[in-house]
């Protein structure tokens, strides 16, 4: 009696852990499948869309950025070098508005100074881009995230005309955030800083008449703040290619 107790609990313990192997075996399949499936969704290389928003001149003739803030308008593209770095192409058109009262200071000869100026803004830049955290929607690249902030730094084109002329280059510095609300939509928020090389953006070059040297002293800037949406195009050829790795 004992003997047969004996191999009725022997068989039972070992019809136990062939459920156990079993169901690891599934949950380990299951999960591979739906893994490999993740990962099945197409990688898109290129953004193109647009963005509004407002721009503001600093120099001579205003110190804040919250005066004088002008509307604006931008054509973008965007070519996704991998999930986390990228190439943004922009070109972007506004007024730069500003007038004496704003810079809150004291200029020697002030009366024989323009008292106010408006220009028309043509910026195209180019940015490298770098997103804090591998970008898309998690179904086509292991570990990516549908929110990333990022920074940008890159090299433009400034042109102005209206009261005053005048074309430089200026340097962006951008800081911004990035959203995948579809598959293939992405919204955008940035704010920018365009160092130009130029002090005549508001057609008056060192109203004080100090000499100075170095690429930035006493130069105009503006600052741009826009909201933007993309759409994605241009699958990547998964045969080709292969960033997963």
């Amino acid at each position: 009696m004992m003997k047969n107790r004996t191999i009725g609990e022997g068989l039972m313990l070992g019809m136990k852990k062939e459920r156990v192997l079993l169901c690891a075996a599934f949950f380990i399949l299951h999960s591979s499948f739906f893994t490999l499936k993740a990962q099945d969704a197409p990688e898109y290389r290129l953004e193109v869309g647009g963005g509004a928003g407002v721009v503001t001149y600093l120099g001579d003739f205003n110190s804040s950025l919250t005066e004088n803030m002008q509307p604006m308008g931008s054509l973008i593209g965007r070519y996704k070098m991998n999930p986390r770095m990228g190439l943004m192409l922009n070109i972007s058109y506004g007024k730069l508005k500003g007038d004496i009262k704003s810079a809150k200071t004291w200029y020697p000869d002030a009366e024989t100074l323009p008292q106010s100026f408006s220009n028309t803004l043509i910026d195209a830049g180019l940015k490298f881009e770098y997103n804090f955290w591998p970008y898309g929607t998690g179904r086509e690249y292991r570990g990516a995230k549908p929110l990333t902030p990022y920074f940008g730094l890159g090299i433009g084109g400034t042109f102005s005309s209206g009261n005053y002329s005048a074309a430089t280059v200026n340097f962006p510095l951008a800081l911004g955030i990035k959203y995948k609300v579809a598959e293939r939509l992405n919204l955008g928020l940035e704010w920018a800083m365009h160092f130009s090389l130029s002090d005549k953006l508001d057609g008056v070059k060192d109203p004080y008449g100090i000499k100075s040297s170095g690429a930035f002293k006493n130069t105009d800037c503006y600052s741009t703040l826009q909201v933007s949406v993309t759409y994605d195009l241009w699958a990547k050829c998964k045969t080709c290619h292969n960033d997963k790795d």
